[in-house]
């Protein structure tokens, strides 16, 4: 297997400053494309990038944005038009998770999710559809959660969230699919990350690791077929 099979091809990975999108970023630096991160802080993205460039054959650069504001998105991307000239692949992977009983949420609570999570996804979509359209394709991954199907006590605004990436996500592809642009979610169960608390007992999830192996795999797909959904579970969870 060619292991820099992405050379000349640039990713756009949101959130990726720690958890699954730094293993995602990491995953496609490694087959040679050009990796732009972004944050919502410059200080974070100066370490991830540091950290993601410790690797000299790796190419990577960062920019903080805060998806769940246009303008800063608008800003991200036309930032990586100069530094790269342009998006070939765009991992939205951005998220938040405030877990509260219904009742409990409040109104700034549920906006942060839904404008993170969900918002910040169209988002960072529109732009990069744009600039995969007049590029001659692309290839769109979203990050939601088997949490977008199977709604859990205290997961209201998250459940919310991740439902309706499920229909921007299927929306998308079916708009987009004779652009040439492949559009695919991936919905994880637990992975081992801080935002899911974890910790030395949870070696039973999965590892970030494994969403960016993930990620390669769709890439690696013959244009002519997509895997528009995948699911992903521990092999064997916690009893």
């Amino acid at each position: 297997m060619n292991e820099t099979f992405l050379n000349g091809r640039t990713a756009v990975v949101t959130g990726a400053t720690r958890g699954i999108g730094f293993a995602i970023a990491r995953a496609l630096a490694d087959a040679g494309a050009r990796v732009a991160i972004c944050g919502r802080t410059q200080d974070s993205v100066d370490q991830a990038v540091m950290r993601l460039t410790n690797e000299p054959r790796r190419k990577v650069v960062g920019k903080a944005a805060d998806v769940r504001a246009s303008p800063d998105v608008q800003a991200l991307f036309e930032w990586v038009d100069s530094e790269t000239g342009g998006p070939d692949i765009l991992v939205n992977n951005a998220g938040v998770g405030i877990m509260k009983s219904t009742v409990e949420l409040t109104v700034e609570d549920w906006q942060k999710t839904i404008e993170t999570n969900l918002s910040g996804a169209f988002y960072c979509s529109r732009e990069a559809l744009g600039r995969m359209r007049k590029r001659g394709g692309g290839y769109i991954i979203n990050i939601g959660s088997l949490a977008g199907k199977s709604a859990f006590a205290r997961g209201a605004a998250y459940n919310a969230s991740k439902f309706g990436m499920n229909g921007l996500t299927e929306a998308m592809m079916l708009d987009h699919r004779y652009d040439n642009v492949r559009v695919t979610h991936i919905m994880p169960g637990s992975v081992d990350t801080e935002f899911s608390g974890g910790s030395a007992k949870s070696d039973w999830k999965i590892a970030p690791e494994d969403i960016g192996e993930i990620v390669l795999m769709l890439l690696r797909m013959p244009e002519r077929t997509l895997v528009s959904q995948v699911e992903v579970r521990p092999a064997k969870p916690g009893k």
